[in-house]
């Protein structure tokens, strides 16, 4: 018997055996030791099962799992109201924002309120509430990373005025408001004074971040107008938070003179930060030059600084969030740095901690206490004050300074966006008692409306402007004679390889031709900052090779929060010939469950669970396509190209098979693909329909009378591999594309690169 063989198992037998006898031993010595000490063992009276339930229930009321429980149903109410806001063509922050309100007593409380005590039971917001708080210094972490303070610097002349307009002009209005509600809804025992600044501070505030997404959505960051906008947002950002720290000083210390110390402290504070820690840091970040990680004690130092300055702003007296924010704008300017600290930062931040401030919001605010008109009329009169105050205000001071009426009205529209910052100040109020529930509850409102307002008041300004002649430019009667293709790609490589192929398609067309190259990037990958980096990035593959083939390319770049929508719709819109794509990898990418967590689910797929046809894409049947390309068929209207990329180099041997007689219009490509590539094609009647079609067979004709030589018909049922391997592309109808799919044909892995045309 070979011993060596079992030594392994009979050595881990003897030694499981050998100590579970000795602790076994020392159990039952050790009961001993309970009678000499006179313990008694204490027994359970109730069956096994009610003992099982009762510490069921003991660890479901566990601080811990509660907290965990809160947790999940946040981010997943979070996560679908935000999908359904994007959906719409709304800022998520304002799904997020209602998501709180229905997890509160307005909804959650009012219907459900057994569920709602169990799950927020008052012992339990404590935790929230802290957890909360370090999303938010996190948050204002990154806002203070993403102001840039080198743009604001050179351009701080064009916006000053509109800016600080924007500030003061709605500050007023909101300490005149402030004396008409001051007996009526303010706290008692709150002087007026520190009433009014509250009120006046929430009714000035911008919410930067939500700004900047909007403005890279609509593509405006490279226009005066955008530049403008966000170095408006940027200077109203500092300027407001300065203003909020010595409104809170005030507040905390009873009057301006009584908090004239904390100002002092908090103007050192400053000085400290800019003269001092601000170069320190910035030495600090030129070790990281160059570098594409960060090391972990570099990312120590920074969060370091990130604590002590939010603790320094919290005990003085001016708000940790200050500190946060003065942390996140005294980083080291280079772009790349903030952005590989922002991504550290971002998930944690935006993902799972920023939600459950949301929701707390939401807990503290009662609509329902808003219960008569009266109540709802001071509603309405407070987001008209905040209205009359942010957007008339900012755009009256942009015509005044000489900016045209389309462009005033729209700074004016984006200032008065709020969101996320002002509810932020709303619960600094709140935690302050200076502000009573039913004034919170109204001003969450108008949070909530002046938000929402935004994207509608931008399209019906656009509305109202638009010219005759961008209407002319639009019109699909313009560049009839043009061949006009678009790509559209998400990686730079892939850019490249769908120029090439437009390319060979357009190669001899000299005027008569026209390609863009699009790139639409998810708005929530970008920074305000580094948005023109970015953007580099993408192109410079496309830039090159268009260089490299002497070829003229469009190329168009924008931000979105809806990619599908938005490439159908530019596609729609443009009069293009053919748009050509890469096909995606996972047909569930961006499934319902997907999107509201924001990740791929390969295992569970909800949308099949809807059993729903949606128009030609088919969407949720059995599909050899992605959820992306399946979405593009459904809402383009032009023909679309999807290339399966196996290193595709030229389309100069191209083989076509033909199944069925639906199949010929891929006969017109073929013919694009000789006159202007002098292609070699291929064309296989596997079906045996061409020779019994006479109109088929006189097209094939007409292109043997241009190109002798260039096309062969191919009768073979049976295709070799080497034929097949020496072929550069394969064209294929998006039809037989899933024929092929379906009967698992051999020649999906012979073929090096396929293009499959979809006829709309």
């Amino acid at each position: 018997m070979n011993w060596g063989k079992y030594r392994n198992l009979i050595f881990y037998i003897a030694t499981i055996a050998f100590f579970s006898c000795l602790m076994y031993f020392f159990i039952i010595e050790g009961q001993t030791l309970e009678i000499k000490e006179n313990i008694v063992t204490k027994t359970n009276t109730g069956s096994t099962w009610e003992n099982f339930q009762e510490s069921f229930k003991a660890n479901l009321h566990h601080p811990l799992a509660l907290l965990l429980a809160q947790i999940v149903t946040i981010i997943l109410v979070a996560r679908l109201f935000g999908w359904i806001c994007m959906k719409i063509k709304q800022p998520t922050v304002i799904g997020e924002m209602i998501a709180g309100i229905v997890l509160g007593p307005s909804l959650l409380g009012m219907y459900f309120p057994e569920f709602s005590a169990f799950l927020f039971p008052k012992e339990s917001l404590g935790n929230l509430q802290f957890l909360s708080q370090i999303g938010l210094i996190l948050f204002m972490y990154i806002v203070g990373m993403e102001l840039d303070l080198s743009v604001l610097r050179k351009k701080a002349h064009d916006a000053v005025v509109i800016s600080h307009a924007s500030i003061i002009i709605p500050f007023a209005l909101g300490i005149g408001l402030s004396y008409f509600v001051y007996q009526e809804f303010a706290p008692e025992g709150i002087q007026f004074t520190s009433f009014a600044l509250f009120i006046a501070i929430s009714m000035s505030i911008t919410a930067f971040p939500v700004l900047a997404r909007i403005v890279q959505e609509r593509n405006l960051q490279k226009t005066k107008l955008g530049t403008i906008v966000i170095t408006c947002a940027a200077a109203d950002d500092i300027t407001a938070w300065c203003i909020l720290a010595a409104v809170i000083a005030i507040v905390k210390a009873g009057s301006f003179a009584s908090s004239i110390y904390v100002i002092i402290m908090a103007v050192a504070y400053v000085f400290l930060m800019i003269k001092i820690v601000r170069p320190f840091l910035k030495r600090i970040g030129d070790l990281q030059a160059g570098k594409n990680t960060i090391s972990k004690p570099m990312v120590a130092i920074f969060f370091l600084t990130l604590i002590l300055s939010a603790y320094a702003t919290e005990v003085i007296g001016i708000h940790a969030l200050f500190g946060a924010f003065m942390a996140g704008a005294i980083m080291p300017e280079n772009a790349k740095f903030r952005t590989l600290f922002i991504d550290k930062v971002e998930d944690v931040a935006l993902v799972l901690l920023l939600p459950l401030f949301f929701v707390f919001t939401g807990l503290r605010t009662q609509i329902g206490l808003l219960n008569d008109s009266h109540l709802w009329m001071m509603a309405g009169f407070i987001i008209l004050t905040a209205v009359t105050g942010k957007f008339i205000g900012s755009a009256l001071t942009a015509r005044f300074v000489g900016i045209n009426w389309k462009e005033s009205l729209t700074i004016g529209a984006l200032m008065n966006t709020r969101g996320l910052m002002e509810l932020i100040v709303l619960n600094i109020g709140y935690d302050l008692g200076v502000l009573s529930p039913e004034i919170f509850a109204m001003l969450v409102i108008m949070a909530l409306f002046t938000t929402f307002m935004t994207g509608p008041a931008l399209d019906f300004i656009n509305f109202i402007f638009k010219s005759k002649k961008s209407s002319d430019e639009d019109s699909p009667g313009n560049n009839d004679s043009k061949y006009r293709v678009l790509l559209s790609f998400d990686k730079p490589e892939s850019g490249s390889t769908l120029l090439k192929l437009a390319h060979d398609f357009t190669n001899k067309m000299n005027g008569n031709k026209s390609i863009t190259a699009m790139n639409i990037a998810p708005v929530d990958e970008m920074h305000a900052y580094d948005i023109n980096e970015y953007e580099d990035a993408q192109f410079k593959n496309v830039i090159e090779t268009s260089h490299d083939l002497k070829l003229e390319v469009t190329t168009l770049f924008k931000a979105s929060t809806d990619i599908e929508s938005d490439l159908a719709g530019i596609s729609n819109k443009g009069n293009y010939d053919l748009l050509l794509i890469m096909l995606g990898k996972s047909m569930y990418e961006g499934s319902l469950l997907g999107r509201l967590l924001g990740f791929t689910t390969k295992i569970i797929n909800p949308e099949k669970l809807l059993n729903t046809v949606k128009g030609k894409g088919n969407i949720f049947n059995n599909s050899p396509f992605d959820d992306f390309t399946l979405q593009i068929l459904d809402k383009t209207h032009i023909p679309v190209g999807i290339l399966v990329e196996k290193d595709f180099k030229s389309a100069d041997k191209v083989f076509i098979p033909m199944f069925n007689l639906s199949d010929f219009y891929l006969l017109e490509y073929a013919k694009r693909l000789i006159n202007n590539n002098n292609s070699q094609i291929i064309i296989l009647d596997a079906a045996g329909q061409i020779r019994n079609n006479i109109e088929v067979k006189e097209l094939i004709r007409s292109i043997e009378q241009v190109a002798p030589n260039h096309i062969t018909l191919y009768n073979e049922k049976k295709i070799e591999k080497e034929f097949l391997n020496s072929q550069d592309l394969m064209l294929v109808s998006s039809k037989s594309w899933k024929n092929l799919i379906d009967t698992k044909s051999l020649w999906l892995s012979d073929i090096p690169s396929t293009l499959i045309i979809s006829n709309p």
